[in-house]
């Protein structure tokens, strides 16, 4: 007779429960803790962790400085985007104007052009992406007021698009900036052929027009006053001439101009013989004290004042320099420099300045 037996499940109390849920939460920690140690090597040290993270591309707040060095995977991803046999010109040319865009639309025109440059040196045969790298950098100029520079690359834009109205509309205001009128006018001209109405340009047309006329005037003006201060000057060079002044002339020199009868001490410089009312001549004159290492200068000394008058408005009065009086009319002597630069002559104070000027010496 075979026997049967019944297998019934075992009830669990609450407290046995989390007996066995302590039990199982101590055996796993026993089992973690003692497994092998072994150092992390395959990602970022603990220590540098935010360094890496700014050095992959996916995670940088800021591009590259100039020189810096690139991880890896940046240099990878660079020659993907710039590297020759990745791309064709035209794709290179493409995504450097891209470039270009993003620094000019966060103000970097300077970067800006830096990309623009780099498109531009593709010399992909898309004219018409070569033209919006001419019209972009030209922008860029533009912004940072290199009106010439701006007007250049417009230039180079308009050969290989020439109704590009973008274009000619910077170059007309480029051409106002630098005063080149005429420039300017035919600029606008070249736009109202396409808009007739374009109040813009008709404005900008109408103030070149005005400002070419008063720069013509004042061209006019500059003229005339030139050819009036070259007679004047003629008549001074002539006044001096029959005067006999003895003046020194640059070596191979045998008329004299203004240039050498400008003063050569800095001081004076501004200082230049002229002509009074009276059509006599007024030299600036500096007097040396080399003993004291003082200098006094006589900015305006008529040709028929005696040297012994301006020297009695100097001593009038013992200078500050002067402490014990030494120097008075009574026992100073006066002298000027030979040609030869290395001989000094005596003046006789009762000369005027022309007789003292006259000397060949």
């Amino acid at each position: 007779m075979e026997g049967t037996s019944e297998k019934k499940n075992k009830v669990w109390t609450d407290e046995e429960r989390l007996e066995l849920a302590s039990k199982l939460d101590a055996e796993l920690d026993e089992y973690v803790s003692n497994l092998e140690k072994k150092s992390y090597t395959e990602g970022w040290p603990e220590n540098r962790w935010e360094e890496e993270m700014e050095k992959h591309p996916f995670f940088m707040k800021k591009a590259p400085e100039p020189g810096e060095e690139l991880s890896p995977l940046m240099e990878g991803l660079q020659q993907l985007k710039y590297g020759e046999d990745e791309n064709t010109p035209e794709e290179l040319a493409n995504n450097y104007k891209e470039d270009g865009n993003f620094n000019f639309k966060h103000k970097k025109y300077r970067l800006a052009i830096v990309s623009y440059t780099e498109g531009i040196r593709t010399k992909c045969k898309d004219t018409d992406l070569m033209a919006q790298l001419y019209n972009n950098r030209a922008a860029a100029h533009f912004m940072l007021k290199n009106y010439r520079s701006s007007l250049n690359d417009c230039k180079f834009a308009l050969k290989l698009k020439p109704n590009y109205v973008k274009v000619l509309n910077r170059a007309a205001t480029c051409c106002f900036h630098i005063k080149d009128y005429e420039q300017c006018i035919d600029f606008c001209d070249r736009v109202l052929d396409e808009s007739p109405t374009d109040k813009i340009k008709l404005h900008l047309k109408s103030q070149a027009v005005a400002a070419g006329e008063r720069l013509k005037r004042d061209k006019r003006k500059q003229d005339r006053l030139e050819k009036k201060l070259d007679k004047e000057e003629e008549e001074l060079l002539d006044i001096i001439r029959s005067r006999g002044v003895n003046l020194e002339l640059i070596e191979g020199k045998k008329n004299p101009d203004l240039k050498d009868l400008e003063p050569q001490v800095p001081q004076i410089a501004q200082s230049r013989v002229h002509l009074d009312i009276q059509n006599k001549l007024i030299w600036p004159v500096m007097i040396l004290y080399p003993e004291m290492q003082q200098t006094d200068f006589i900015q305006n000394f008529h040709e028929d004042t005696l040297l012994l008058e301006q020297l009695e408005q100097l001593f009038n009065e013992p200078p500050e320099w002067d402490s014990e009086e030494r120097y008075t009319i009574e026992n100073i002597n006066v002298y000027f420099e030979g040609k030869d630069k290395c001989s000094l002559h005596k003046v006789n104070i009762c000369q005027s300045l022309r007789k003292i000027l006259q000397d060949k010496r």
